[in-house]
């Protein structure tokens, strides 16, 4: 049967084909979609993890267990599964194991661009590169039986526009696995020196025998148009070239790592020109040229940063692009911003009110760096707020400690901010870190947590405690406010700011698009009693517009939060009278 498929749900389902037992990873925006769609065949076992080095080496144990196992994540998530990855490339595999991981070209959702290839040589693993849906049905489970053959975790790298776009694929039937016998062996699994060093020329050996893989593997294809210009490219480029250049000769590379090498020589040889296409890094580019093979054109046209596209490419190439109509005005910017009613509004508000210097993570609320909130200084990656605040504070004295604050979101918390509040207490820090609990996993999609009460799969689940967790690592003072309630907020924050000690102060309020969260009748402004003094403007609210000097509520927006209300003066923002 043939259907369409994201290319998320797509490798989803070839780990369902493939056999694979346990899928775990954590949620990150564009691979998030694999472990969801993962979750609905009753045969996975998929968990979320509470970050993605969990996720890794849960994944490992499956697989040391004897089971085809997977994890997923983003590639910044991989920084964070990198240390069992080098490693896990040593020891190889029982059962069949499989990481995907999800490149962010563009950064549509990401603080940085990042390149997954370099882990994949760095870490002498293979990896396979799928252009569409199909492939990536095709290669999860081509992964699992190169995994097995070569006793190798391998690595499965998309993008953004493969992971988020849908095209037809074939469906086909699950093949049962039965789990692979485990048997001690500490010379393949303890990598202490002594076994390391035993394991590392398997490792160089086995890259050899991929070399020979990679070299007659279909999924490494020449096909052959206009012998005028060669392209050699991978993944999403594929579909850009094939778009821009039907007729033209190209090397498609499924496999990334290691490189065919003679296969690419041989192309170079059919072509007058050879071109490299590849977004990010030249890594194909530099390892074509090592080897001696003319490149005419490369990263010298592409460039660095960000997606190519169809029209990119034949521009940088010096052909005509398509014309589009021109409106005679540029359109109005359309920055993101928060949600109407969302919890994390009114905390950034205050604290921008108070001029704080605000240590910041990623979620959500790194929206609260944006005007008119203008709330936040700093955001590096996962739990860097808490960690990072300690440093701050630590060079620039305890003055410093009484007009900073860290915030961070529930999940983060529990993903990498755990361990940087034990080292403000450990090490005698004065700081304050408000953790931002909106009872879900906000900005990737809503998923559960271990804060949340709900597995991946929706069954109760035992509730990590906020309150209780930050007690345990030596936090004296833990309190909980609403972000709703501003003066009871910025009463608690002052307080907190001038405590000689480390404090943590939760501000909970569900997500305002969770179906629990309480939703209240629209607001609306009395033009008789505006007074156009834009108070309510400073809140940011997506709601709340402003014309022919008067403030007006959009119904269709506003969930009743009633955060405006407290900033008019004149009461000229009400409530609707109840039937």
């Amino acid at each position: 049967m043939k259907t369409l498929l994201l290319g998320n749900e797509a490798v989803a389902r070839g780990l369902y084909e493939a056999g694979c037992r346990f899928v775990s990873a954590y949620p990150g925006t564009p691979s998030t979609e694999i472990t969801e769609a993962a979750a609905k065949y009753d045969e996975l076992y998929a968990e979320w993890a509470p970050n993605e080095k969990v996720a890794a080496e849960a994944a490992i144990g499956a697989s040391i267990g004897g089971a085809r196992s997977f994890c997923a994540m983003k590639h910044v998530g991989l920084n964070v599964a990198a240390d069992p990855l080098f490693t896990v490339s040593y020891t190889g595999v029982n059962g069949g194991l499989v990481l995907a991981v999800a490149d962010d070209q563009g950064m549509h959702s990401s603080q940085n661009e990042q390149d997954s290839r370099h882990y994949a040589i760095a870490a002498k693993l293979p990896m396979l590169e799928p252009s569409d849906s199909a492939e990536c049905l095709e290669f999860s489970k081509l992964a699992f039986d190169i995994s097995e053959e070569y006793d190798t975790p391998v690595m499965l790298r998309t993008c953004t526009r493969v992971a988020h776009s849908q095209s037809i694929v074939e469906l086909g039937s699950r093949v049962e696995r039965e789990l692979k016998p485990y048997a001690k062996a500490p010379s393949k699994y303890v990598m202490m020196p002594g076994n390391a060093k035993i394991r590392h020329p398997i490792v160089e050996e086995r890259m050899q025998k991929l070399v020979r893989f990679a070299e007659t593997s279909p999924i490494n294809r020449i096909e052959m148009g206009d012998t005028s210009v060669g392209y050699v490219t991978a993944g999403i480029c594929y579909q850009y070239l094939r778009e821009c250049f039907p007729s033209a000769s190209i090397l498609k590379l499924g496999m990334v790592n290691p490189l065919p090498i003679e296969l690419i020589r041989s192309f170079s040889e059919k072509v007058d020109k050879l071109i490299v296409v590849e977004e990010l890094d030249p890594v194909i580019e530099t390892q074509i040229r090592a080897c001696g093979i003319k490149v005419d054109g490369g990263k010298d046209i592409f460039g660095y940063c960000g997606e190519l596209s169809q029209n990119k490419i034949l521009k940088a190439l010096g052909m005509d692009t398509p014309s589009f109509a021109d409106f005679g005005e540029p359109l109005p910017p359309r920055p993101p911003t928060l949600c109407p009613g969302c919890p994390h509004r009114g905390l950034f508000y205050t604290l921008g009110k108070m001029g704080v210097m605000v240590s910041g993570d990623i979620g959500c609320y790194t929206l609260g760096s944006l005007p008119p909130l203008s709330a936040m200084d700093t955001t590096v990656c996962m739990g860097a707020s808490v960690s990072g605040l300690h440093g701050f504070n630590t060079v620039r004295g305890s003055e410093s400690a009484k007009k900073s604050v860290a915030v961070i979101g529930d999940s983060t918390f529990i993903h990498s901010g755990i361990t940087g509040l034990i080292d403000i207490v450990y090490n005698k820090g004065i700081s304050t870190v408000i953790i931002l609990d909106n009872s879900i996993t906000g900005m990737t999609g809503h998923q559960d947590n271990p804060t949340t009460g709900k597995t991946l799969k929706g069954e109760p689940a035992p509730v990590v405690s906020l309150e209780k967790l930050c007690e345990a690592v030596g936090v004296r003072r833990v309190r909980v406010c609403d972000p709703y309630a501003l003066g009871e907020l910025r009463a608690a924050v002052e307080e907190e700011l001038n405590a000689a000690e480390p404090s943590v102060i939760i501000a909970r309020r569900p997500c305002i698009l969770l179906p629990s969260a309480k939703i209240s009748p629209a607001l609306f402004v009395d033009p008789e009693k505006c007074k156009g003094c834009r108070q309510c403007m400073t809140i940011g609210c997506p709601a709340v517009s402003f014309s022919d000097k008067k403030a007006s509520i959009d119904s269709t927006l506003c969930v009743g939060c009633e955060l405006c209300t407290q900033m008019c003066k004149f009461d000229a923002i009400l409530k609707k009278e109840v039937e």
